[in-house]
C-alpha cells in the first residue's frame, strides 16, 4: 500500500463525531516520501499533499511507521517513545489521532 493510499484509508476511517467543533490540521513529514496534511474542520476531514502554512501539529515519521500506526500493529506512543516518531507543535493533539481516525 502507498504512503497516498494509507492517507486514503485514514480519511475513509474518519470519525466525523469525534471533531464535532474542532478546527486543526495534522501535518505528516513522511520521511521517505511526501509530506501530506488533513484538514479536521468541525466534523469535515480533507487531505491534501504537500505542506501546511501553519499546521497544529506536525508528526514526522517514515512510511513504514506510518503504516504501522495505521493498520494498528504499531502504538503510536511506543512508536514515540522508541524515536520511530517525532511531533513538533502542540503535542496534546498527537493523541488524539486515535479518537478522530478508527485505527487497524
Amino acid at each position: 500500500m502507498s504512503v497516498a493510499q494509507v492517507f486514503e484509508q485514514l480519511e475513509q476511517n474518519f470519525n466525523a463525531d469525534a471533531a464535532q467543533g474542532l478546527d486543526l490540521v495534522f501535518q505528516f513529514d513522511i520521511e521517505d516520501d511526501k509530506t501530506y496534511h488533513l484538514v479536521i474542520n468541525d466534523g469535515t476531514c480533507k487531505m491534501h499533499e504537500g505542506a501546511h502554512d501553519d499546521p497544529s501539529v506536525t508528526l514526522i515519521m517514515n512510511s513504514e511507521t506510518l503504516h504501522g500506526i495505521v493498520s494498528g500493529e504499531t502504538d503510536g506512543m511506543q512508536a514515540f517513545m522508541a524515536g520511530q516518531l517525532r511531533a513538533e507543535g502542540d503535542m496534546m493533539l498527537a493523541t488524539k489521532l486515535g479518537e478522530l481516525f478508527k485505527m487497524g
